[in-house]
């Protein structure tokens, strides 16, 4: 039986995941983990940008959506009086209403989820019916931020303001200091990963994956054929923002802090960027670019502290200029050759067998 060679890379891909926690130190571990949400964020990026032509610049919304929902309910465990201790510097004694059911872990963690769906699907719905595309929906997508981010700094009795929620102790009663609690939320990070990748190979296998590929191509066509680009457009957008409120409710688990500025214009932007660099058209190619960039960004600060900005900026151009399919495109470029070389030498070999 002949084995699948892209699934027997991602199995050791994942495999190493799995046993990192062997090599690495705790400190390590946990960039790691960090990276590894924001490896799901990038798989929704993937989805919409490079299968279906949307360009999101408003991805951190949905990241942030996630990581409030779980972050309100880690406040409200942690709070002896049962109000947030910011709601208490701020004068409010009582907990507001919106507040209330965010202390059950079960709606907090389905509220992370559907919460970045809904506004996907309200926004997405909206603006793919009345054909917004292109440049125009980025523009919209960053506006959607702006007023979210205004939002909950404004309202700094409610949300914590530009501090955020942190101070957060447990979860489920475990303590989130303990090595052993922060190793377990790995492995879940980690699985999540690669359910969230499962999912995204049999979408872009299935039929609804080509009709994906298809709007992105030529969307007057597929309209033209009978099929209606709006909803499985709204769908895929909506399916991204579930993947960014479930790395961010793991986010704040492991990291222990979101505050707005995590979900502002400039997050979204690199989110975009992590994917141009690993590849848009390529989902394991969007989590190879989530880990490499915050890793070389994380190596970079802390070996040149002073002018590691100019690193960054440095790769960013080196990609764009030279890598148009990112880092997966490379490799797909160098698999190619290594092929019609192969190819080449095989030739003669035939032609020789051929002769009397």
């Amino acid at each position: 039986m002949k084995i699948n060679r892209a699934y027997l890379l991602y199995v050791i891909i994942f495999a190493g995941f799995m046993i990192a926690p062997l090599f690495l130190q705790e400190f390590r571990l946990g960039l790691l983990a960090k990276f590894l949400c924001y490896a799901i964020v990038a798989i929704g990026i993937s989805l919409i940008w490079g299968y279906t032509g949307i360009l999101s610049l408003g991805h951190g919304v949905f990241f942030g959506l996630g990581a409030y929902c779980m972050g309100m309910y880690l406040k409200l465990e942690g709070s002896v009086s049962g109000v947030p201790d910011f709601m208490e510097w701020s004068g409010v004694t009582e907990l507001p209403g919106f507040w209330k059911p965010f202390a059950n872990p079960v709606f907090a963690i389905a509220a992370g989820i559907l919460i970045p769906m809904l506004l996907a699907a309200f926004l997405g719905y909206f603006t793919f019916k009345n054909r917004i595309r292109g440049v125009y929906f980025s523009l919209i997508s960053q506006a959607v931020v702006v007023v979210i981010v205004t939002l909950f700094i404004g309202k700094q009795e409610l949300t914590g303001g530009t501090n955020g929620l942190t101070s957060f102790y447990t979860f489920l009663g475990m303590s989130l200091s303990d090595p052993a609690v922060q190793q377990m939320f790995y492995f879940i990070t980690v699985g999540a990963l690669a359910l969230v990748f499962g999912l995204s190979i049999l979408l872009t296998k299935s039929r609804a994956g080509k009709v994906l590929v298809a709007i992105r191509d030529g969307e007057n066509r597929v309209r033209f054929l009978g099929f209606n680009p709006t909803s499985y457009k709204v769908f895929v957008y909506a399916l991204s923002a579930a993947f960014a409120g479930i790395a961010g409710m793991l986010f704040v688990l492991q990291v222990g802090i979101i505050s707005p500025a995590m979900m502002g214009i400039t997050p979204s932007i690199e989110m975009v960027l992590w994917v141009a660099i690993g590849g848009r058209h390529s989902l394991i190619g969007a989590i190879f670019g989530a880990v490499f960039t915050n890793g070389a960004k994380s190596l970079f600060s802390e070996t040149y502290p002073d002018i590691w900005l100019l690193f960054l900026g440095l790769l960013f151009i080196i990609v764009v200029l030279f890598l148009p399919n990112g880092m997966a495109g490379l490799a797909e470029s160098v698999r190619n050759k290594f092929k019609k070389v192969k190819q080449r030498e095989e030739q003669p070999h035939e032609a020789n067998s051929m002769l009397p």
